[in-house]
């Protein structure tokens, strides 16, 4: 394949060396001298122009703010004091303090087991080789982006924007982020399809135990099957697609300006799905977080049912964990109350007792989302540093003068120039 294709179909930097390519991807390309000198110039001049970004800020507004702490104190009242008078919740609710204390303690160690795996899965897409983005400066974005997707509603496009913002300032190419974002979501999100497909099959045709009826076994996998499809079909997209649609955004008006923008959308789809499936075939461990980040979890959930009672089948578990979960595309802050009622009634339809339900997805969602909360508040805080070094290391390498060439001239002259390079 020549070049330049290679460079369409994949999550490749344009451009005409390699090594622009490893600087871009977050590592640092072995070149010395004046190409050496070139090379960082055309990364920090791209650093620099990344540098200008701010984090991405909710606009909290005075009434936005109330409404968000009414939200809080609606949810948290509605499960301290109306849940427990409600016939034959109140019972349960109150049972949640007498939980087997070992096997909580066993499912916070899972939950910090999921988040390791996310750090490990985040390293595989979006690192190549020493850089910027140690195991530290990972661990920063990928808790700070976890605990704005917990926060936030939409489907986790908080923490989406938070780390593609993180990934730009480190000095990605803002295409490069959008293209192994895809691919990084795509590996996650593959698996939580997958496992409906081969968990609602197994279940509905009797091969797994657990049972179940048809809308809550077949209906989910026809659902995954289809998205899958989906997935496949554009990832199969000719390399040159951009090019090709790129013919109907022809002209100067606002339609062919809009045009002209969402023609790329297809084409960085499937370079980015092409990418994931290019990691997969290259059997990069570090996919393997990807099973770690849904596994541990769905093993917290399980712990929780041994920490009040005798847990369903393995299966049942996992088939109504992702269902449930369905329950974050609810515009909640972080699907609050919409995964907790997801998951309680899927339970209920495999036939587990409804007290067993509650009191283990409340525990579960008690470690999953507040867990990582105030570990991602301080994330953020050591992140925001972390994004102002980077900026200060790009400023001073961008103002260095090339190997051979002379320094600049002290004095007046000097000093105003770095006057203005600050």
């Amino acid at each position: 394949m020549a070049q330049d294709d290679r460079q369409e179909t994949t999550c490749e930097v344009h451009g005409p060396a390699d090594d622009r390519r490893e600087l871009m991807a977050g590592g640092r390309a072995p070149l010395t001298g004046q190409a050496a000198h070139e090379a960082a110039e055309s990364h920090d001049g791209l650093g620099l122009h990344a540098a200008e970004e701010e984090m991405p800020r909710v606009t909290v507004t005075r009434r936005r703010a109330i409404g968000f702490a009414v939200f809080i104190l609606a949810g948290v009242g509605f499960l301290y004091f109306v849940l427990p008078n409600l016939a034959g919740v109140g019972t349960t609710v109150h049972h949640i303090e007498h939980g087997d204390k070992w096997w909580i303690a066993i499912g916070v160690l899972l939950e910090l087991g999921s988040f390791a795996g996310y750090v490990v899965l985040f390293r595989a897409v979006f690192v190549r080789g020493p850089g910027r983005i140690g195991w530290l400066e990972s661990y920063e974005i990928t808790m700070a982006g976890v605990a704005a997707t917990r926060l936030f509603a939409a489907a986790g496009a908080g923490g989406v924007a938070l780390t593609a913002w993180a990934l730009r300032r480190s000095g990605m190419e803002p295409r490069l982020v959008a293209c192994r974002m895809i691919a990084f979501m795509a590996l996650l999100y593959s698996v939580y399809m997958g496992s409906l497909l081969i968990d609602g099959i197994g279940l509905g045709a009797g091969l797994f135990p657990g049972g179940g009826s048809f809308a809550i076994t077949i209906v989910p996998a026809i659902v995954a099957a289809v998205l899958l499809a989906l997935a496949g079909a554009v990832a199969m997209l000719p390399g040159d697609a951009e090019r090709r649609l790129g013919r109907w955004a022809s002209g100067s008006g606002r339609l062919a300006h809009l045009v002209a923008r969402g023609v790329t959308v297809p084409a960085l789809a499937a370079s980015g799905l092409r990418t994931a499936v290019e990691l997969i075939r290259s059997r990069e461990v570090g996919l393997l977080g990807a099973l770690a980040w849904w596994g541990f979890d769905i093993s917290v959930l399980w712990a929780m049912f041994h920490a009040f009672g005798s847990p369903p089948p393995f299966t049942v578990i996992v088939m109504a964990y992702f269902v449930g979960t369905l329950g974050n595309l609810l515009p909640l802050p972080g699907g609050l109350g919409g995964v907790e009622g997801g998951m309680i009634g899927a339970f209920a339809a495999f036939g587990v007792g409804f007290n067993l339900a509650v009191l283990a997805v409340l525990s579960y969602r008690a470690i999953s989302f507040w867990l990582p909360t105030p570990l991602g508040a301080v994330t953020y805080l050591q992140l925001r540093r972390t994004v102002s070094r980077w900026r200060d290391e790009q400023r001073a390498r961008a103002s260095s003068p090339a190997p051979g060439e002379p320094a600049a001239a002290t004095g007046p002259a000097g000093a105003t120039g770095a006057l203005q390079g600050s």
